[in-house]
């Protein structure tokens, strides 16, 4: 294969959308060492920090315009269902890690980038970039790397939990291509915030059901991490996304959202005390590389598409 040359005249917006995506999965993976630092149920502490980011960002950036804009034809429909990709993926994980093991649940939740190497180009009417590939194969040998001998050493494994893993790595392919879609038409924060006000929503009457059934009574450790992750997991990495995502092609991003689970094992060092293993660091390397592959020599997004203003 031919590797294309790198586009040395890329605009400065590109770059920093690579770096805004980039450090919005740095920041979700200190979500993992955050909840276990509490022991809220994994439904509730998600309730609390998008309720908790919600709020933030609504403080900070609605205005008028910003229902003006949801309530745009064009637009409700998309966060609806955008809103509906990523509950649902959240919760299809939570059930796959509780029926098989973290680390399955984890693989097969990261597949989703290979679902969107191979929609994004219909989807989003635009040449495929043949970069995507060859970076695609290095980040799930880093992936593959890092989880192989927890995925070895699970005790259970179980069909149900397999399916319910595998559609979460497809829901989570889905989420990323309407969010893109979706910023096509509405602002980056508009899209931020309509997403962890329906995620909340949507995850609420589980939440209550597993609080409110088990008498659960909450913790200072509980309120704490739910500050921590609505704030620096939430409220900041959401809108980092978002505006991020508007000025990339989402297959680069999906590559770079491999960030999130090798800088987890870093935030779980600092915060928990448990140093990262030899497989983790070369693991992370390699997915490292796969993101210079696609920043460095990535095509850029098809040109005539202008970001909403």
């Amino acid at each position: 294969m031919t590797v294309p040359a790198p586009d040395l005249g890329r605009s400065g917006a590109v770059l920093q959308g690579y770096a805004l995506v980039a450090a919005s999965f740095l920041m979700w993976g200190g979500i993992g060492a955050l909840v276990r630092y509490s022991t809220m149920p994994a439904s509730a502490l998600n309730v609390l920090r998008m309720v908790i980011g919600s709020l933030i960002v609504a403080a900070v950036f609605a205005r008028r315009e910003t229902l003006a804009e949801v309530r745009r034809a064009d637009v409700w429909p998309l966060v609806l269902i955008m809103g509906a990709f990523s509950s649902c993926t959240i919760l299809l994980f939570f059930v796959a890690i509780r029926l098989t093991d973290v680390a399955v649940g984890m693989f097969l939740l990261f597949t989703a980038p290979v679902y969107v190497a191979l929609l994004a180009p219909r989807f989003m009417h635009q040449r495929p970039d043949r970069i995507v590939y060859p970076a695609l194969l290095i980040a799930l040998a880093g992936m593959a790397t890092i989880l192989l001998p927890g995925i070895f050493g699970a005790e259970k494994v179980s069909a149900a939990g397999i399916a319910c893993g595998v559609a979460s790595g497809i829901l989570y392919a889905c989420y990323a291509l309407v969010t893109k879609r979706l910023l096509r038409r509405a602002r980056s924060t508009t899209v931020a915030l309509g997403e962890m006000a329906l995620d909340a929503v949507f995850l609420l009457p589980l939440a209550a059901w597993q609080v409110v059934g088990a008498g659960y009574d909450f913790t200072r450790n509980d309120w704490i991490a739910g500050l921590a992750l609505g704030v620096l997991c939430t409220a900041i990495p959401y809108v980092l996304y978002a505006e991020g995502l508007q000025r990339i092609r989402v297959e680069h991003a999906s590559i770079l959202g491999y960030l999130e689970p090798v800088s987890a094992p870093f935030y779980a060092l600092l915060l928990l005390g448990e140093a990262p293993s030899t497989a983790t660091i070369a693991g992370g390397a390699l997915i490292v590389v796969a993101g210079v592959l696609v920043v460095v020599f990535g095509r850029p997004e098809t040109p005539g598409l202008e970001l909403p203003t």
